[in-house]
């Protein structure tokens, strides 16, 4: 298994808020969707990824390398596309360009064009003109531009209409055509991820909650329903959320058949969206 991004038992402590023993790996040629609620860890992890905080205890190797010991030529290779624009507004995208492309051995103004051309972004425009979509397509056109093989995206769809966020889906597919490639995609709109993402990693208040192939999460997760009378205090135990209402409940379960051989056919299981299992293992049980 090539792996090229690994993260072992990865801690950070603020205090108020602590990262505890976060371990997930990414392959080559694959998008791992990075997903949990708004402060549950996503961005400090990435932080930590990226060098920009240092890590409490723990491990992180990028290419096979130890992100610390070999910063510089690691982030030679990663491309990062955050959610706000972080360029000079007062710049021309060439200008921007120009900067830019002084940090990296491997830039290519040869793909870089190409991008533009094929985003419609025009060079001599200047970065404050530009709408929220259009600078992620120059983010992004940037993040590839040097040759990178680990694309780190931050929530890249927040706050953009549907078109644009499947344009930018569709860049992500084409990318991974090069299957030395790989994409970490953090975000809350995991509708995006049940589209593109080959891999997930679920945190939730600085702990791991699920990793794995996006196939074997949904096959061994499911949205249970059925009458309030079947649910006892034993019964609970098997559910990672229960919703009860004046009908029934449901409820997620990530042992399938063992809810199966539980219920019969007392129960309806249904495949969950990752927006449900995300949704039901955050608020837990509750009543509508």
């Amino acid at each position: 298994m090539d792996n090229i991004l690994e993260v072992r038992n990865l801690r950070k402590d603020f205090g108020d808020f602590s990262l505890r023993d976060i371990s997930f790996s990414l392959e080559k040629g694959y998008i791992m969707g990075f997903i949990g609620p708004n402060g549950a860890g996503k961005s400090t992890t990435i932080k930590l990824i990226m060098n920009l905080i240092r890590r409490d205890a723990g491990e992180i190797k990028i290419f096979g390398l130890d992100n610390w010991k070999h910063e510089l030529s690691v982030k030679e290779r990663i491309g990062f596309v955050y959610d706000d624009s972080h360029y000079y507004e007062e710049l021309t995208i060439n200008e921007m360009k120009r900067i830019i492309a002084r940090f990296y051995k491997q830039w290519n103004d040869k793909i870089f064009n190409k991008y533009l051309v094929e985003f419609g972004l025009r060079s001599d425009k200047k970065i404050k003109t530009l709408s929220k979509g259009m600078k992620m397509k120059f983010s992004i056109a940037v993040a590839i531009s040097h040759n990178a093989d680990l694309i780190i995206m931050d929530e890249p769809t927040s706050g953009l209409d549907p078109v644009f966020r499947n344009e930018i889906l569709d860049i992500l597919r084409d990318l991974l055509q090069d299957e030395n490639k790989g994409v970490l995609f953090s975000t809350h709109i995991t509708t995006d991820l049940d589209k593109v993402a080959d891999y997930i990693t679920f945190i939730h208040n600085g702990e791991l909650i699920i990793t794995g192939s996006k196939e074997s999460i949904m096959e061994n997760y499911g949205v249970v329903k059925g009458g309030r009378e079947l649910l006892d205090r034993d019964v609970r135990k098997e559910f990672l959320g229960i919703r009860e209402t004046g009908f029934g409940f449901e409820a997620l379960t990530g042992n399938v058949d063992k809810v199966r051989k539980l219920f019969g056919r007392s129960v309806i299981i249904e495949r969950p969206s990752l927006e449900e299992i995300m949704l039901y293992t955050v608020r837990g049980s509750s009543n509508a």
